[in-house]
């Protein structure tokens, strides 16, 4: 079974190849380190468990205590729900994020930018995976006020926005998202390498 001095030991490029020999009683261990307040060990656990769900099904029975952390107070444990459900959503014969969803998009609107960021970044395996999810997930990053974010971030943001949009509009496009995108690439926010690199995508 996996061990703490074991974890500490890892290379993180070796992280992906270690994932592939996890048992199940470590993959429960990694989702009970996910808790703890050392840094390191939290996010050595979520990559694993990231990495984990990149090829087996595995990690996807412990998706409702991924759903309890979308409600943590703590924004560290937000962010690991929004990653790990994510990771999962290619697994999820059971359609769970149908439920989930809701809880998931409201992460948008969280207090910490950085949570916002996760969240919208991690769309991109959600709507890899479910086309049925595509309107309501553009629906609601158009609605999201840039203004109001810390102006430091707005620009990240509104680009981690854009990236999602550009995939949906691949499969689903639709006159609001083509507004949003032409808008922001028009706008101010976004800067030449910006705009080259959202108009290269399209």
């Amino acid at each position: 079974m996996i061990n703490l001095e074991r974890l500490f030991t890892i290379e993180k490029e070796n992280l992906l190849e270690f994932s592939k020999t996890l048992k199940a009683e470590d993959i429960s261990q990694l989702v009970e380190w996910l808790t703890v307040k050392d840094d390191k060990l939290r996010y050595h656990s979520l990559l694993l468990l990231e990495h984990r769900s990149e090829e087996y099904n595995d990690v996807y029975p412990f998706w409702d205590i991924f759903c309890e952390k979308l409600r943590s107070t703590n924004s560290y444990q937000r962010s690991i729900g929004v990653m790990l459900i994510a990771a999962n959503v290619k697994w999820d014969r059971e359609n769970k994020i149908k439920i989930t969803i809701d809880d998931y998009l409201r992460i948008l609107d969280d207090e910490k930018p950085i949570t916002v960021r996760q969240c919208i970044q991690s769309l991109k395996k959600i709507v890899a995976y479910r086309i049925d999810l595509h309107n309501k997930v553009a629906s609601e990053l158009i609605s999201i006020d840039i203004m109001n974010i810390k102006p430091t971030m707005r620009k990240l943001i509104l680009v981690d926005i854009l990236n999602i949009l550009v995939l949906i509009k691949k499969h689903n496009t639709s006159e609001e998202i083509d507004t949003y995108i032409y808008q922001a690439l028009t706008g101010e926010l976004l800067d030449k390498k910006a705009i080259k690199q959202i108009e290269l995508m399209l």
